[in-house]
């Protein structure tokens, strides 16, 4: 499911100027990137601005999360990303793709093909894994290799498990037991940081 609401929210991020000394971080997924259940300013990008802005590095993060995204979907959107000309792009898709079963070999070459064509345009690309529940056994199994497999091959960084610390704990989840509330999101920045800050300049 697409909320307008979300898709309307990218699409006016990405039409808005951005001031010539900032640099661009765009955080590139589905909804828990673009915060589905919070307020925009409790949504990870939001907070990892404030982050940044806290540390002394100019960047401005733009939310282009769709709720409901795939990969395929991703690689529809990658032109409209690249025209903000992005030093780095954080990539957290395929959680989607996983729960409606979608075949892994596609999953696998739409990130590979999503990371190569951000980096063509010169940015450096952050891949965020995902991991589902023990019970979809193999299958599980095997998306999350996904991750770790394309990332190598680009030569990406990549942060395990996007929801570490946060994924299956009640008191950080929304009652859906899948998107992070506020609280829930602060953690997952600053798990996220340490992945982050190696491809940052000053």
């Amino acid at each position: 499911m697409r909320p307008f609401v979300s898709a309307l929210l990218v699409l006016v991020l990405w039409g808005a100027p951005v001031p010539a000394q900032e640099r661009v971080i765009v955080a590139f997924g589905d909804s828990l990137t673009a915060g589905l259940g919070v307020p925009l300013e409790q949504s990870y990008p939001s907070l990892l601005e404030a982050r940044l802005r806290a540390e002394g590095y100019p960047y401005k993060v733009v939310n282009a999360g769709v709720s409901g995204d795939t990969t395929a979907g991703g690689l529809r959107r990658v032109d409209w990303a690249l025209r903000l000309k992005p030093e780095i792009v954080i990539v957290e898709l395929g959680a989607n793709d996983a729960l409606r079963g979608q075949g892994l070999d596609a999953v696998r070459a739409n990130l590979d093909e999503l990371i190569g064509r951000f980096q063509a345009a010169g940015a450096r690309v952050l891949l965020v894994g995902m991991r589902l529940p023990p019970n979809y056994g193999q299958y599980g199994a095997q998306f999350q290799r996904i991750f770790h497999e394309v990332a190598r091959a680009r030569g990406a960084a990549l942060v395990p498990f996007f929801l570490d610390g946060v994924g299956g704990n009640p008191r950080l989840n929304q009652p859906d037991g899948i998107h992070p509330t506020a609280e829930g999101y602060r953690v997952v920045v600053e798990r996220l940081w340490p992945y982050l800050k190696p491809l940052l300049a000053r």
